[in-house]
């Protein structure tokens, strides 16, 4: 584990998460691989028994707003997400050489060798202003990115389910 990155569990707290694609590749680009990655993110909460709080699905980077998963870290829980996410959006660019799969967007003539960065980021979030805070952020990315010009028209975030939208990719664990 690199120096100063602490991990603490078991405090009850939420936990900010902040995960890569490789490279910061824009490999979450298209809406196939968005929906992908919603519909494993909940199928494992089901499985895991996490809260699911608030999330946000961008082209290379995904944040997250979970409790601790009744089964296992949340460390557990992102390997988990991680894995199936790649297998299922890499399964459909195979290529002869199964350990050098190409993505179909991929960018450059060289195979992608991964899909996400091994390491990410976890913040605790212990207060309800922190909660606010980081929704707040994650609802705001996708306009600081000028992918979008309001949160309703990017909907691989918990932006909906706050806002009171009709239809939602999934339901959100609102509260601490």
């Amino acid at each position: 584990m690199p120096t100063g990155l602490r991990r603490y569990y078991g405090k009850g707290d939420l936990h900010f998460m902040t995960f890569s694609c490789y490279r910061r590749l824009p490999l979450l680009k298209s809406a196939r691989a968005r929906d992908v990655f919603v519909r494993e993110l909940a199928k494992l909460r089901d499985e895991l028994e996490f809260r699911l709080v608030g999330y946000v699905v961008m082209p290379e980077h995904v944040h997250l707003l979970v409790s601790e998963p009744e089964k296992g870290t949340p460390s557990a829980l992102l390997q988990k997400l991680k894995r199936r996410v790649s297998w299922k959006l890499r399964k459909r660019g195979r290529s002869v050489q199964p350990r050098q799969m190409r993505l179909p967007f991929e960018e450059g003539t060289e195979p992608v060798r991964a899909f996400w960065q091994a390491r990410f980021h976890d913040f605790n979030v212990y207060s309800e202003g922190k909660r606010i805070e980081k929704l707040n952020y994650m609802h705001e990315n996708p306009l600081k990115r000028k992918l979008v010009r309001h949160p309703k028209e990017w909907p691989w975030s918990s932006w909906g389910f706050y806002a009171g939208a009709a239809k939602v990719l999934v339901q959100m664990d609102a509260g601490k």
